[in-house]
């Protein structure tokens, strides 16, 4: 009988397995796209595409906006994977799902990670269509994709937090922005279980407790990102204002409608990003 660990490793295996048999490049950097945020996918050049449904292990997502399919190729030259459309631990999924595909990431040899979402405004100064850059997360999923036994192999028992967000790739695209004359926000992510958006007396919760933007997804990608060893970039869309600030409800269609409005500013950010990684 196999451990725990062991058979994550197998299940890891097999996925990469898998996905090299399709394709060719031998990806550096990995890309987990938010609602809305899969046009970057238009951009990769001799891309190959792998339904998550033909990937053994691969969950499938289930949202608007999530397309489901895992993409390799080169941007700028740099190989590159993307998952256009990500799991969430709403849609049925624990965490050590949910972030998977991360793992299979590191095995195919991936070193740096671009994380992206669509997220409600929390801090009272931000607009929808503003972009922030993650500096830090609180996880409020109430779990963690870390728990049960730990494999060496992945990653130490207790991996340090302390800079889940790498201080070289936020510079970067802080120099990135700059010279494209783009205003890059800069605060603090929490992420939640959901479905439901949050209520007005939970939005004020957490800015309190020091949040500037709030999402569903997320902080499950980065812990095992950290744990593997692959460093991470951070970068929310302000999709719209939370709860409570604007008298509206919240709906899906607002964050697929800010994220269409944004696509140049982020486009451009992003591809003038990844070779630099």
């Amino acid at each position: 009988m196999m451990s725990a660990g062991t058979g994550i490793q197998q299940q890891i295996k097999e996925a990469a397995a898998y996905i090299r048999q399709q394709n060719v490049v031998q990806p550096e950097v990995g890309l987990i796209l938010g609602s809305g945020l899969g046009v970057l996918a238009e951009l990769i050049q001799n891309a190959v595409s792998i339904p998550y449904a033909d990937i053994p292990h691969f969950p499938v997502s289930t949202v608007e906006g999530h397309e489901g399919e895992l993409l390799l190729g080169t941007i700028h030259e740099r190989p590159v994977v993307m998952m256009k459309g990500r799991f969430h631990m709403y849609e049925g999924y624990g965490p050590e799902l949910t972030a998977f595909p991360v793992r299979v990431m590191k095995e195919l040899g991936v070193t740096s990670l671009l994380v992206t979402n669509a997220a409600g405004g929390v801090n009272l100064s931000y607009e929808p269509g503003d972009l922030m850059l993650i500096s830090d997360h609180l996880n409020m999923t109430g779990t963690n994709p870390l728990i049960g036994p730990n494999d060496p192999e992945l990653g130490v028992r207790f991996p340090d937090m302390s800079v889940a967000y790498s201080r070289r790739l936020r510079q970067l695209a802080k120099e990135v922005a700059v010279g494209q004359s783009i205003e890059l926000r800069e605060g603090v992510y929490v992420g939640l279980l959901g479905p439901t958006y949050e209520t007005p007396a939970e939005i004020v919760m957490l800015r309190t407790l020091g949040a500037d933007a709030v999402g569903m997804s997320t902080v499950s990608e980065v812990i095992v990102a950290r744990h593997a060893g692959i460093e991470v970039l951070g970068i929310s869309c302000i999709s719209n204002m939370a709860a409570g600030i604007l008298d509206q409800p919240l709906s899906h269609d607002e964050v697929m409608e800010t994220a269409e409005k944004v696509r140049e500013k982020f486009l451009g950010l992003v591809l003038a990003i990844i070779p630099q990684m």
